[in-house]
Order: C-alpha cells, then sequence, then structure tokens
C-alpha cells in the first residue's frame, strides 16, 4: 500500500523514485564508489564565465578557464545538469515539487526538494534544514539535514585531444568562436553575437565519487548513471537548442574502495573496466550491489 503522503502530497511523484530509506536510517561510512573516465564532445561545448571575464576583441560569450587558460568543465556544471534531469525524469519539475532558491526578479532558481526520507533526489544531493518557500502551495519546513552522496569533480581538457590539425583551423590556441544571428521579426535586422566553444572532439576527464552512507544508498547509483545517459542525449552548458553541447562518456572505470581501504589499505575492487555506460549498468545490476558487504 502506498503511503498516505505519497497519494496527497503530489501524483506525479512515483514509487519508482522511493528508496528504502526511512527517518531512522543509520548513516555511516560504508565505503565510495569511483566513477572515472572520458567525456568526449560531439559538437562544440560552452560552459560560460559570465560577463565579467571579457576581454578587447574577444568573444561576447567567452568559456570558463582555469588559471593556465585551459577550458574545463566545472563539477557544478555537470552535477547541476544531472540532478535537473533526474528531476524531470522523475516528474519532480513541477511547481508543488519545486522550491525557489532565490526570488530575485530575471534570475529565479527553483530546484526540487522535499521533507520525504526516501527522496532520491534529495539524498543524492543533499538537502539543508530550514523554511523555503514553494513555487506552489504550503512552504516547505524541514529540520533535518541529509548529507549529500554525490560528489561531481571539474573535468580537465584533455589537451592532447585538441590535434595539431584541429589548431590550425581554431580561432584561439584550444577554443573555436561560432558567431550567430537573432534576426528581428519585423525589422528583419541582424543582430550578430558570437560564442567561444571547446571544439568538437575535445575531451575532458570526469571524475563522480558517491558515497555509501547505509546498505540502502547503494542501488542510488542506478540513478547516477541514469542522469548520464540521458545527459547524452540532451546537451549541456549554453546553446544547447542551437545544436552545441553534445556529449558522451566512455573508457569509464567504476571501483569501489571500502571503508577498510581508507582503515588499513585494503584492496580496491573493480566493478567494472573501460566500459560504456550501458555496461556500467548492466555490471552494477547483475552484482546486487554485493561489493557493499564483501568487508
Amino acid at each position: 500500500m502506498r503511503p498516505l503522503w505519497l497519494i496527497t502530497s503530489n501524483a506525479a511523484y512515483n514509487e519508482y523514485d522511493m528508496s528504502a530509506h526511512t527517518s531512522q536510517t543509520e548513516l555511516k561510512l560504508i565505503g565510495k564508489l569511483i566513477l572515472e573516465g572520458e567525456m568526449h564532445c560531439h559538437t562544440g561545448l560552452h560552459v560560460g564565465a559570465g560577463k565579467g571575464s571579457l576581454e578587447i576583441g574577444g568573444s561576447d560569450n567567452p568559456v570558463v578557464k582555469d588559471a593556465f587558460g585551459r577550458p574545463y568543465v566545472p563539477g557544478s556544471s555537470l552535477r547541476g545538469k544531472i540532478r535537473s534531469l533526474l528531476e524531470q525524469s522523475s516528474g519532480l519539475a513541477v511547481p508543488g515539487e519545486l522550491v525557489y532558491l532565490s526570488r530575485r526578479k530575471g534570475q529565479e532558481v527553483r530546484i526540487h526538494q522535499s521533507d520525504r526520507p526516501d527522496d532520491e533526489i534529495c539524498l543524492l544531493f543533499g538537502r539543508n534544514p530550514g523554511r523555503m518557500e514553494r513555487v506552489q502551495g504550503e512552504s516547505l519546513d524541514t529540520s533535518q539535514a541529509t548529507p549529500a552522496r554525490l560528489s561531481v569533480f571539474d573535468a580537465p581538457l584533455d589537451p592532447d585531444s585538441i590535434t595539431a590539425q584541429m589548431r590550425e583551423n581554431l580561432d584561439d590556441e584550444l577554443t573555436e568562436v561560432k558567431s550567430e544571428n537573432a534576426i528581428d521579426r519585423i525589422t528583419s535586422q541582424a543582430n550578430p553575437r558570437t560564442l567561444e566553444r571547446v571544439p568538437a572532439g575535445a575531451k575532458f576527464k570526469i571524475r563522480l565519487v558517491m558515497d555509501v552512507l547505509c546498505e540502502e544508498d547503494a542501488p542510488l547509483f542506478l540513478r547516477v548513471l541514469e542522469g548520464l545517459r540521458l545527459l547524452e542525449d540532451d546537451s549541456l552548458g549554453g546553446g544547447g537548442s542551437r545544436g552545441s553541447g553534445r556529449v558522451a562518456f566512455a573508457n569509464l572505470r567504476l571501483v569501489w574502495r571500502g571503508k577498510n581501504y581508507y582503515a588499513s589499505g585494503a584492496a580496491e575492487k573493480e566493478i567494472s573496466p573501460a566500459a560504456t555506460l550501458a555496461a556500467i549498468q548492466t555490471a552494477v545490476s547483475q552484482s546486487q550491489f554485493a561489493f557493499t558487504r564483501e568487508e
């Protein structure tokens, strides 16, 4: 039988999005799942640095770069996109399930938040206690904080992926500039703009770590993999509806590092080597998370 709160709070929230967590679940580190590999750009990628970094003669919309001038993908950008896609696929991107992070006019930020102990989105990405205003309905009050299980690290560019042949045709050493035009529908006047992008063919090195703080946490990793697969048929960064940001993940390696790896130097366990997302999904599902109970 479905809990009463599940029936009355939001019909879009379905049993697929429920975990086995309860308010009495005890949290204690069991281990960490670590996913490393590559993210390949199939089209140009634009993760913006903001207008504050404009240079004379530069693009209107530059990409974010590190202290050495090399483009990278911030972990917050990748993590936020995964969260957004999972919220949408779970039916949680609806007014009754969204709260305001910011209500500044023209810069409103709305994300999913709930006080349900088995809410997989809040378990993966964390939850802060306090009062938050819902987009629709009564304000959300929660007294419990939920530690985020998922960490996504900044993804540096693999400089070797920008070949000598590519560099000959780029506008900068590592990036290209895409020109676009917005057309006024009345006067037909063009409003040109430029967009700096990391070119198609570039590769970034990714690293995601999920803490397993109780046995109920382990299946959450399947949602992480789901989010990454959704991203392969969506877009990352700006200009996605205009052709930018198509990415794919490859050469992935998943390992399990149990508590004894950190406490006494025990060996890590390789779950899936140099694999695709689909292969890792299969390996994790077939394991039934037995690796979390082997120590």
